[in-house]
This record gives C-alpha cells, sequence and structure tokens, in this order.
C-alpha cells in the first residue's frame, strides 16, 4: 500500500499530549548531529506508524579544500554516494516504522539484503532510538514502491550513508508519541517518565509499547518532532551484534527465493544457445520432449527454450534431450585476443610529456570476471491476461516492475514485484534478468513458473565483469611526483539498471563537465587518486562490444587502485624510500595515513622474511571511508607447487591485516565481515578468478573451473581492526574493502617474485 503523502503545510500538533517530550534519558542539550531535533510524520493508522522523508539527510557532499600541488577530483568533491542522495531527496518518499499491539516494532525497508547484513544494521538503529530489545524489531523487505522512484535501489555502498539518520528519526519520533500518549493518560509530565526494553514507567505505574500502540495511533496525517539520542548514550548502536537472522540461516530455515511456495509455480529452466544471446532458430523435438516423465511444457523464448516439469532433475532431463538449432549470438566472433586488441587500440592518449623529467610507464591487464553468487539466478513468476506476480532478489525492483511490465504488455500497476532476500549478488542482482525471463516463459506457457538458472548458466550467459586495460604514466624528479596519469580502457559496462536514471536526473549538480556518458560520469563519481601527485588525470573510455555486462563488487575500483599501486610501489623503489614511507609522505588524507600506520604498526611492515616471501600494503579510499590491507605472500617454489584436488595450488597469502575507518560503525561485528568478505574477493580476483572468452562464450562454466577463493588459499591468519572515527555518520563499508586488499596482493606478489605483475 503507498504510504499518504504528507501535506505541504503540516498542521500543528493535537493538543493531545507534548510531541518532543524531553525526558531524564539524556535528549536534551545543545543541538549537535547526534541531538539534533528531527522532523518526521504521523500517519494516519490503526496503530502507531511514523513516517520521514526519506534521503532527507546528506543531499549535499561536503567540499574538500583544494591542496598544492595536486586538487581535488570530482570523487572527493561529490561522490556517487551524494549522487544517489540527491536524485533521492526530491521524491520525498515516506519510510515508515510501525508499532504493533504486540509490542514489537516493524519497518519494510526499500533496499535488498543479499547477505551484507543490512536489516540487521536497520533493526538496530530502531531498537536504539525506541528503547527496544532487538529481539522486538521485524525488518522485511519492501515490495516495489513506484512511487519512491529512485529510493528504491541497492548499490554503490549507499544504504546505510542513506538510511541512517531517516530510519532513526522515524524511530525517536515513535518512542516520543508513545511517552507523550503514556503522559497524557496518566497526567503527569513527559519529562518525568522512563522508558526501558519498550516499556514506559512512572513511578508504580508502567505501560507497554504494545498496550498503547493503538492509542498513540493519528486519524490524520501530521508532522511530529523528536530529538535523536546522542552517540553517547547509545546501547546498540556501535556494539557488535550477531545477525538477527544468523539461526534461521545456520539452521536451514531461512528462505531465499528458491524456497517461496506459490501454488502451481512448477520447476522450470532453460536450454541456452552456445554462444552470448544466440536465438533459436527451430526446435526439432518439442513433442517428444513433451512426452518425457513429468515434463508439462516447452516454450521457446528471447534467448533458448524453457521447460516446466515435476521436478527440476525432470527438467535437465529434457533440457538434454531437446534438439535445437540455433542462431547467431551478439560476440560469436570475440575471443580474448581480439577483445583486448579492440581495448588496446581505443586506449586515450597521455597528456603530459616527460621533459626534462623522469616518467614511469606501465600497462596492466584484467581478463573477465563473474559476478555470479552463491545461490544461482532464480525467480518466480505467475503471469495471468490482466496481472502479474513477480518473487524475485531485485536490488533495483522499480526499474525490473515498468520493464517486465512493458514487455508483458500491462500497466506498471497490474505487476506486484515482491523482493526476497538473495543469497549473495556481488552486483548480479542490479540487474533483473531472470525476473523477466521467467514473466516472458509464464505468460507464454500460461501457467506460474518457478524458474532456475543453472549454475553454467550464470557462468556463461549472466552478467560479467568486463575486461580492461590501465595504462598509468608517472613523471618525477627531485623526490616528488610531478604528474599522475591513468588511463582505464574496457569492453562496455551496462549500467542500465537506474545509475544512469540518477545520472540524468542530477547532471546540472554534478562535479564533471563535458558530455560524459554514464559509464565516465560513475567512473568520475569513484575514483580518485589518494596521493599528492601533481598535475593528475584519471579517464575511462570503453569499447561498445555486446556482451552481457555489468558492475561487480566495488566496481572499476579494484582493477584501478591495483594498478595504482603497483605504480606507487615502483616509484618507491625508484626513488630508494621504503613504500611504506612513500605513501605516508604524499598521502592526501589524514584518515588514510592513520590507517596506514596502524596496519604497518600492528602488521610488523617491514620484519625479516624468507626468500620467496614478501609484505604487501595497499590503501584506497572510497565512499567516505578509509582503508589500509597489508598481506604477507608466500611464493616459494614448495608452496606454489603443492599438490591440490585439481592440480598445483599457486600462491599462497598467509597473513592479512585490515584497518578501516568506515565513519560510525553501526554494528562492528557487520563491518569486520564487511572487511573480511571484500577480501576474499580481491583474493580470488588476484590469484585465481577469471573467465576467459572463445568465439562467443566464456570457457568458465561452474566453480570448479572459476576458481574463486579456496580454503586451501586463504591466510591462516586474517584480522579487521575497525579505527575509532571522529564521524557521527557511516561511510559506505559494502565494497570498501575490495581495492586495497587487491592491490596489496598484487604488490606483495611482485616483492616475493621481484616481477611486477601485469
Amino acid at each position: 500500500m503507498a504510504e499518504p503523502t504528507p501535506p505541504a503545510e503540516p498542521e500543528p500538533p493535537a493538543p493531545e499530549g507534548p510531541e518532543d517530550p524531553t525526558g531524564p534519558e539524556g535528549r536534551e542539550g545543545p543541538e549537535s548531529p547526534g541531538r539534533r531535533r528531527v522532523l518526521a510524520y504521523l500517519l494516519a493508522a490503526p496503530t502507531l506508524a511514523v513516517g520521514v522523508r526519506f534521503a532527507a539527510d546528506a543531499v549535499g557532499a561536503q567540499e574538500a579544500a583544494a591542496v598544492v600541488p595536486s586538487p581535488p577530483q570530482p570523487e572527493n568533491l561529490f561522490d556517487l554516494g551524494d549522487l544517489q542522495n540527491l536524485a533521492a531527496a526530491p521524491t520525498s518518499g515516506l519510510i515508515t516504522v510501525q508499532v504493533h499491539s504486540d509490542g514489537t516494532a516493524s519497518f519494510a525497508v526499500p533496499r535488498a539484503e543479499v547477505g551484507q547484513g543490512m536489516t540487521t544494521a536497520i533493526a538496530m538503529m530502531i531498537a536504539e532510538e525506541m528503547d527496544l530489545p532487538l529481539n522486538k524489531v521485524r525488518v522485511a523487505l519492501a515490495d516495489a514502491r513506484p512511487e519512491l522512484l529512485m529510493n528504491q535501489f541497492t548499490g554503490g555502498s549507499n544504504s546505510m550513508r542513506s538510511m541512517y539518520l531517516p530510519v532513526r528519526t522515524a524511530a525517536a519520533v515513535a518512542r516520543q508519541r508513545l511517552v507523550s500518549t503514556a503522559a497524557g493518560q496518566w497526567g503527569v509530565d513527559a519529562s518525568r517518565l522512563t522508558v526501558e526494553s519498550g516499556v514506559i514507567r512512572h513511578g508504580s505505574r508502567s505501560a507497554t509499547y504494545g498496550s498503547l500502540a493503538e492509542k498513540a495511533a493519528s486519524t490524520t496525517v501530521r508532522a511530529a518532532t523528536a530529538r535523536l539520542k546522542p552517540r553517547a548514550d547509545f546501547t546498540v548502536l556501535g556494539t557488535p551484534q550477531n545477525r538477527i537472522d544468523a539461526l534461521e540461516i545456520v539452521t536451514g530455515r531461512k528462505k531465499f527465493g528458491m524456497d517461496h511456495d506459490v501454488p502451481d509455480a512448477k520447476p522450470t529452466m532453460v536450454r541456452r544457445p552456445p554462444t552470448i544471446n544466440g536465438t533459436v532458430k527451430a526446435v526439432h523435438n518439442a513433442e517428444a520432449v513433451l512426452r518425457m516423465p513429468g515434463i508439462t511444457d516447452v516454450a521457446v523464448i528471447e534467448h533458448g527454450v524453457a521447460v516446466r516439469g515435476a521436478t527440476f532433475g525432470q527438467c535437465v532431463d529434457a533440457l538434454r534431450a531437446l534438439e535445437v538449432t540455433w542462431g547467431r549470438g551478439t560476440v560469436d566472433a570475440e575471443s580474448d585476443d581480439t577483445v583486448l586488441r579492440k581495448i588496446k587500440a581505443a586506449a586515450l592518449p597521455m597528456i603530459v610529456p616527460p621533459l626534462l623529467t623522469k616518467k614511469l610507464d606501465a600497462e596492466f591487464t584484467f581478463a573477465f570476471a563473474s559476478n555470479s553468487p552463491l545461490e544461482p539466478d532464480n525467480a518466480i513468476a505467475d503471469v495471468r491476461a490482466d496481472r502479474a506476480e513477480i518473487w524475485s532478489c531485485l536490488k533495483v525492483p522499480i526499474v525490473a516492475q515498468q520493464d517486465i511490465a512493458a514487455r508483458l504488455g500491462l500497466p506498471q500497476k497490474a505487476v506486484t514485484v515482491h523482493v526476497v532476500e538473495g543469497g549473495g549478488s556481488f552486483g548480479r542482482h542490479l540487474f533483473h534478468d531472470v525476473a523477466a525471463e521467467a514473466a516472458e516463459i509464464s505468460q507464454k506457457m500460461g501457467k506460474p513458473v518457478k524458474l532456475s538458472w543453472s549454475r553454467t548458466d550464470n557462468f556463461r550467459q549472466g552478467r560479467t565483469h568486463p575486461m580492461c586495460v590501465s595504462r598509468v604514466r608517472a613523471t618525477y624528479a627531485l623526490g616528488n611526483v610531478l604528474s599522475y596519469e591513468q588511463r582505464h580502457t574496457g569492453s562496455q559496462t551496462d549500467f542500465g539498471h537506474g545509475l544512469g536514471e540518477m545520472i540524468t536526473s542530477a547532471a546540472a549538480k554534478l562535479p564533471v563537465a563535458g558530455n560524459l556518458t554514464f559509464a565516465e560520469t560513475i567512473f568520475q563519481l569513484t575514483q580518485s587518486t589518494p596521493y599528492h601527485f601533481g598535475v593528475t588525470t584519471q579517464l575511462l573510455n570503453e569499447v561498445p562490444l555486446k556482451f552481457n555486462t555489468g558492475s561487480m563488487r566495488n566496481i572499476y575500483s579494484p582493477n584501478v587502485a591495483c594498478a595504482r599501486e603497483l605504480v606507487v610501489d615502483q616509484l618507491a623503489a625508484r626513488m630508494r624510500k621504503d613504500p611504506v614511507e612513500f605513501r605516508r609522505a604524499f598521502l592526501k588524507d589524514k584518515r588514510l595515513r592513520a590507517v596506514l600506520d596502524r596496519a604497518a604498526e600492528d602488521g610488523d611492515w617491514g620484519r625479516p622474511m624468507p626468500a620467496g616471501m614478501a609484505q604487501g600494503i595497499g590503501v584506497h579510499a572510497e565512499y567516505r571511508g578509509a582503508v589500509a590491507t597489508l598481506v604477507e605472500i608466500d611464493c616459494r617454489p614448495e608452496t606454489v607447487n603443492r599438490k591440490i584436488r585439481d592440480g598445483v595450488a599457486g600462491p599462497r597469502v598467509t597473513k592479512a591485516l585490515i584497518v578501516v575507518d568506515a565513519g560510525f560503525a553501526i554494528n562492528p561485528r557487520g563491518l569486520e565481515a564487511q572487511m573480511m568478505g571484500g577480501f576474499n574477493d580481491a583474493l580470488a580476483m588476484a590469484l585465481t578468478s577469471s573467465l576467459h572468452i572463445k568465439d562467443g562464450l566464456p570457457l568458465e562454466g561452474s566453480w570448479d573451473n572459476y576458481f574463486y577463493t579456496r580454503q586451501w588459499n586463504t591466510p591462516l591468519e586474517l584480522r579487521v581492526v575497525i579505527m575509532p572515527s571522529e564521524s557521527e555518520k557511516p561511510a559506505g563499508a559494502g565494497e570498501l574493502g575490495v581495492a586495497p586488499a587487491f592491490a596489496a596482493i598484487a604488490c606483495a606478489y611482485a616483492r616475493a617474485t621481484g616481477t611486477l605483475p601485469t
């Protein structure tokens, strides 16, 4: 149900009790980021419901002062998260915290939960501001809500940045409303009441939130204010908490996409073409396949042949039995070498000539990579003549709803899209390919379907992170770096999932000039060099090849930062300086220097190591956070050549230390998990994982030959240090740890082997 729109002129508070009681819990005092008065709305509802203007906080970014010799880059002034907040603000969509008669509070979050622990962090915000036990807060995922426009988007490490104050505001107003209701019933001043664990007390009298939920409800939409709890009084936020769904996960009770039951939605799979985006010319034995055990339907779709059966095993048998003549795909003539030639030919030129200076030129090639999560893509669709209902893990459900409605020939309001929790994403669920395909199949078969892609479908026909080349030129003289240029070139990245619309809506306010593409704009809003390297330029160019591409965790940053940090080590060596001291001398940001110093100290930087082993370090700033990663790698022959199940192991990172300043850490345990996950992604990208294209199709088709990080090559010691932060707000953290870890591993490998990896 759409939330009511707040009135242009909010009604004055009703005379039934003060809406901003300042009790003895320490919420009085001067205005500050943690104590300021906040505005929300009481919504007309049977029980207490409080809404707040979504993304009302942090629309503008703080401008960084220009520092000689390197001026700020666009990302320093206004980053991707600022863009998301700015694009969301004008819609004024409401987020709502509701209080129920059983004493619980609930919130339908307009974001996707894919294992990052976002629902736990949201629950912590509500529990903190309402003085409720965490186990009395229920957080679910909202269906697609078109009225939110650009507010229902999960990506860019932005969820906590954009929701931290709005959710707390709604919860704080709910608490104040309950307190004022109790005060009115008892005829006492609200400041004399205390609240603990959802129970309001005054002397011998007490009332639970549940007993007051209906009495506190408003019959009209009206403005209300409250004061946020000061950080010094936090008892939940900032403390390590287990995930609220941890028990369900480890006991197998947690519901993911394929666990949902929809009447008559039978297992469905697709026989796919032998090249990317191939088409069906003819199916030669459809009738015979229909006679196979359990098979109910066979249908030709845009990129394959779908079969529906009683079990997935029967579907697999039917797929193998199909005889199909295939049409060409979109990249049939492309292989790794042809793509690489086109990328190198499209690289933009360097600008700064090395006159009277020394120069360092380097070029790094990064292969295609898969963003396939552990859970294969899946969706349930029930399409009827006049309506449709979809269940899938979707990070941009409004775009999915619009596109599916257009494909089905239905009005958007006739398509209901339920967002379900996913077993990972890493960028994959920004796209709704599987949901749209399930809708197409259901419409053609006239029946509900439970579609699952196979693992091989995910790797070969799903989204991939594009192959790219990063060229770097640095000029230096007399102990100074005078210029730094980076030209990043790749196969085109598809951003047709909502970010493009955000860029269009905010174009006039972006700190980028020229007629940039969506990809170039995102590159400028995410990439900056953290060093004073004189004249600095970082530019992107992409080749429009028709692969199915998309963002992978941390978008461009892992490749860009890896190339940069390898060059930084090379510059340090040429100037005969220690890599850590060199970085410290040139870093712009005091937070980066702090995490670097802590990593060097705690990681015992510079300790003696045997030949073939080495330390490496990488730093990175993004999403208003800062990270340093220090690793130790073992590249000795006895390690590299040790036997494993499928061959030899290769180098092993034996120790890793991650030091992070991500602003206020809402849940330190969740932040630690995010850093560990990012590290394991980086370890795979650096040492073991890549897709290789031959004649229009990736060769790797599953985890058995796409070597994501395994237990045998993870560090025996992996530690995360969370730095105390002066910030009152969280920075983005979901992707923050990937880039510096990738860079640190590559730098360690270079030092251990004496060979620059390119």
